[in-house]
């Protein structure tokens, strides 16, 4: 059996996941460019949910870029925390915060290339913050999209590039930023890493993990 379903079967998937994830869309909350690009930062090994319940606090005390720049690392360590690798973090926010005053008049670019050059900002962030902050359809594939992309046959990819990629091949333009978030929500809502809701997802009669794992569902 392939590891791959055929083209022909690829609206079908798109259009289940729509059906069984319609609220699916950005979890960070942020008022800004700026504040959407820290907490993608703050999100990696870290649940969205998680980011949510710092940064009030953070971008109160610092909203904008300059602010921020300002910042002393300890203070921000103390506000975020609770999250995964948080003193990394708090050093790569600042930082960033830095040389977006320095170089872009503490504007965030709207340029893949220049996104990258920015202190933990990886090509996933990059890739979220020109879909959510300015509107580019793009595929960012998190441990989530690369799980999933994989598993029920969307790629074959070995890493993130390879599925990101694939999946940009296969998709049409215009549903890039919007398999990103199904296959987000379908991961931590049915998908899981670990015991995946096989037998209560839509996708059960086009998976080639459920195939392989349990046999044709016909």
């Amino acid at each position: 059996m392939s590891n791959i379903i055929s083209d022909s079967k690829l609206p079908v998937v798109i259009e289940e996941l729509e059906r069984m994830h319609p609220e699916a869309s950005c979890a960070l909350d942020f008022g800004t460019r700026f504040q959407l690009l820290v907490s993608v930062v703050l999100s990696a090994q870290t649940t969205d949910v998680s980011v949510n319940k710092v940064t009030p606090e953070l971008f109160s005390k610092y909203p904008t870029a300059e602010a921020m720049a300002e910042a002393d690392p300890a203070e921000v360590q103390e506000i975020i925390r609770t999250i995964g690798l948080y003193k990394n973090k708090a050093k790569n926010v600042v930082s960033l915060a830095k040389m977006l005053t320095e170089k872009y008049g503490g504007e965030v670019p709207g340029d893949f290339d220049k996104l990258v050059k920015l202190p933990g900002v990886g090509r996933k962030t990059a890739n979220v913050v020109l879909a959510e902050g300015f509107g580019e359809n793009r595929i960012a594939v998190d441990t989530h999209v690369f799980r999933v992309a994989n598993r029920i046959g969307l790629a074959d990819g070995k890493d993130p590039v390879e599925v990101e990629e694939t999946l940009m091949a296969r998709l049409p333009e215009d549903q890039w930023t919007r398999a990103h978030h199904l296959l987000i929500f379908h991961g931590r809502k049915v998908c899981h890493a670990r015991n995946p809701e096989c037998f209560e997802c839509g996708l059960k009669g086009t998976c080639v993990y459920f195939e392989k794992s349990h046999g044709s569902v016909w």
